[in-house]
């Protein structure tokens, strides 16, 4: 068993259906029980971000806009790139759907968690507040007199959020940044994008979260025009698609009886039952907007309010503007362009053979099975257009039919391959032993690219328009990367700090920039080992934090409902707006 056969079967536990359906089941509770926060965190919370009820007199470190790109930054980052591809790729288009539930449950969810973590923050240190799941319970539990019990479950809550930091925050952006670069830049080492990562990124979290509330204030808005703009660039140029794509998202997420169609095998896509897309659809959704999973009230602590509530409204935001717009462009651009479904980049010609694998004696392995051929056909004109020709290092798979995979309801399976070069310059496939108990069937003669995370969400811009998953997506994806990474660091530190103290955050820092280097040295391949390792992280972090919401949800609803009578009654004052520029360099709260 590798670390990832292990990482799955930890995640078997932590993303069981029943998992799946309780967070659901949470979100729609505080959902009903706000009375639909959702449309306050649009409206209000618009006002709150624009800095109306900003005051330089509050206790707090950066204002609430500063707050809300922060969190923003540890959201809208590569699961909004690699996340969404890969939910498409295996979940298909039906994923988006529960992608969207999960992101308006999510408002309410986030309202409520930053809710929380404002009334039980600690502000000891006006100008460097604490706050997060841990310090809920530790103070939350010492009003019960059982301080004891609160301080164990926030060190487990800390323990998930440091598990979280190193796998979603860190290692999978770090991860998904060098595969993208050498998509476009093979020359490039992967390992030198996690240099880079780990130099620049230690450059700001030295500074605090000061200078964390400054970069991500400018980065977060770039960036997210910049990708939006490129993704309006190919939706405008597949416009007539875009209809027909909206139905088949809505289609392939219901089941049979309420009128819907699993996702047959079309392409380089495997099928999929809308239970799948369901699982894949809230499993990423979840890592995406982060909602219920505790993290993002770390960085919300910081700002700059008395009104605990008013920090819990702009959280609300979160989720809409990471799942509800920049997922369902990036899904979008995904199917109108036909790269979820991708034809073959090349063809066999005859249907190559699967062949036993043999060991060094020439005995045949048990149960393990590869494709007869290893020679690499050329790939065909269309395949040229959108990625160039084959290069070494290239993922590659072949399709078979084997036994039903339970997961996805059908038989259809990908044999990997990697294209290497000998020394004739001759290209050859390197492909990964299939493990089956009966041969495998070819399914078809066609040789797939494979593109796993970030590489498929470039491959649609390139099929829009070649050269544009270079420009943009690699941009996109150093920049949402990057920030991500700037921000985890923040609630890794945040959680060291509560349970070591300030000697260990200097450690911390030095270790998590490694991390990043780590993370770019070859060991994760394909899809699954990547969602084996983010799934981890996120679904510890669910698995402790969900808990905590029930137990103090109460106090979070009563103090939202106290602070929207006041609202309505025109008890909270709020003062002209500031300008634009000044909210997002913090001057509105010097």
């Amino acid at each position: 068993m590798d670390i990832f056969d292990f990482f799955n079967s930890i995640n078997s536990i932590l993303w069981h259906d029943y998992v799946l359906y309780s967070v659901l089941g949470v979100g729609v509770l505080f959902t009903l029980w706000s009375g639909f926060s959702q449309y306050r965190s649009i409206t209000h919370g618009i006002q709150v971000v624009r800095g109306k009820y900003d005051d330089k007199n509050d206790p707090g470190a950066i204002n609430h806009f500063q707050a809300l790109s922060t969190a923003l930054s540890g959201t809208v980052g590569l699961g909004n790139i690699a996340g969404v591809a890969v939910a498409v790729a295996l979940g298909g288009p039906g994923a988006i759907f529960w992608m969207w539930i999960v992101g308006l449950c999510g408002m309410a969810l986030k309202l409520t968690e930053v809710t929380q973590a404002m009334l039980y923050r600690d502000t000891s240190d006006p100008e460097n507040p604490k706050g997060g799941a841990m310090w809920v319970t530790s103070r939350g539990f010492e009003k019960f007199g059982l301080k004891p019990l609160g301080v164990v479950i926030g060190f487990v809550f800390c323990i998930t959020v440091i598990i979280s930091t190193f796998t979603g925050g860190n290692m999978f952006q770090s991860w998904s940044v060098g595969q993208i670069t050498k998509v476009y830049f093979p020359n490039f080492p992967e390992v030198g994008a996690g240099i880079i990562l780990a130099v620049v990124a230690g450059l700001v979290i030295i500074g605090g979260i000061k200078r964390i509330g400054a970069v991500t204030g400018r980065l977060v808005p770039f960036m997210c025009v910049l990708y939006l703009l490129g993704a309006a660039v190919v939706l405008v140029l597949n416009v007539g698609a875009i209809p027909s794509a909206l139905r088949l998202i809505v289609v392939s997420a219901l089941p049979d009886w309420l009128g819907g169609q699993s996702a047959d095998p079309v392409g380089a896509f495997l099928g999929g039952t809308w239970g799948y897309a369901l699982y894949w659809g809230m499993k990423r959704a979840l890592f995406s907007n982060e909602a219920g999973q505790g993290s993002s009230p770390i960085a919300h602590s910081a700002a700059k309010t008395d009104e605990p509530v008013r920090e819990g409204v702009v959280a609300g935001l979160e989720p809409f503007i990471d799942t509800i717009v920049v997922c369902t462009i990036t899904a979008l651009v995904m199917i109108v362009s036909g790269a979820w479904n991708r034809e073959s980049a090349a063809d066999f010609g005859d249907l190559p053979a699967m062949v036993a694998v043999v060991d060094e004696a020439g005995q045949p392995v048990a149960d393990q099975w590869v494709p007869s051929i290893s020679a690499v056909p050329p790939k065909n004109a269309e395949a040229i257009r959108t990625s160039k020709v084959w290069r070494s290092g290239d993922g590659v798979f072949f399709l078979v039919h084997a036994e039903e995979d339970k997961r996805t309801g059908r038989d259809v399976h990908q044999v990997l391959g990697t294209i290497n070069e000998d020394e004739n310059s001759e290209l050859w496939i390197d492909w990964t032993p299939f493990e089956s108990a009966n041969m495998p069937k070819p399914y078809d003669s066609g040789l797939y690219m494979n593109l796993p995370g970030p590489g498929l969400t470039g491959h649609a811009f390139d099929r829009a328009v070649p050269g544009m998953g270079m420009l943009i997506v690699t941009i996109a994806a150093w920049l949402f990367a990057l920030s991500t990474i700037i921000s985890w660091a923040y609630y890794g530190e945040q959680a060291v700090s509560f349970m070591l103290g300030k000697w260990a955050v200097l450690p911390y820092k030095l270790v998590y920039c490694l991390a990043c280097v780590v993370a770019t040295m070859g060991f994760i391949r394909t899809d699954r080992e990547l969602d084996a390792l983010t799934s981890l992280g996120t679904g510890v972090m669910l698995w402790a934090n969900i808990p905590i919401m029930l137990i103090f949800g109460p106090q979070a609803m009563r103090a939202y409902r106290d602070y929207m009578g006041r609202l309505k009654r025109g008890e909270l004052g709020g003062h002209a707006y500031p300008k634009a520029t000044d909210v997002m360099e913090g001057k509105d709260i010097e």
